[in-house]
């Protein structure tokens, strides 16, 4: 099965421990039954393994890595709109005449393909703002509406 998501890409995590969260894919792991992706990013859990050290000069101890999330569990961050959005695809004319199928946001309709790792950290960073900014916003009026219930 082809999936859309490529390393480098910025997503957000829509469901599981980490909803909300954003990173970028550090790696994609395609297994017989199911997908899963490798997100780098500040706030998400992390998998902590012991790690015998091989010689003597190598040390050993606790190490912590990045967890894999289901591929089903993140969706793309646009790098233009700055959103969460599903991924179309685009048959375009390339450079020496044939034809090149490149991945688009279903929102804006902009290229995902050739962005720069620095455009796809700063479109994760505002969507991380922006659903901070949205979970205290229900928690504020969820106060509001007990307050005055209390009233």
């Amino acid at each position: 099965m082809s999936y859309s998501i490529k390393k480098g890409d910025a997503v957000i995590v829509i469901a599981g421990e980490d909803k909300g969260k954003s990173g970028q894919v550090d790696k994609v792991i395609i297994g017989k039954e199911n997908a899963r992706v490798v997100v780098k990013g500040s706030g998400l859990k992390t998998e902590k393994h012991f790690v015998k050290p091989r010689s003597g000069r190598e040390k050993g101890g606790i190490v912590e890595k990045e967890r894999a999330i289901d591929i089903s569990n993140v969706m793309i961050v646009c790098p233009s709109c700055g959103k969460a959005t599903k991924v179309g695809h685009k048959i375009t004319a390339g450079d020496d005449g044939k034809n090149v199928k490149e991945r688009v946001c279903k929102q804006c309709g902009a290229s995902l393909d050739n962005v720069s790792k620095a455009k796809a950290k700063t479109a994760a960073k505002k969507t991380a703002k922006t659903a901070t900014k949205s979970k205290t916003a229900t928690k504020k009026s969820a106060a509001k509406k007990t307050d005055e219930e209390s009233k």
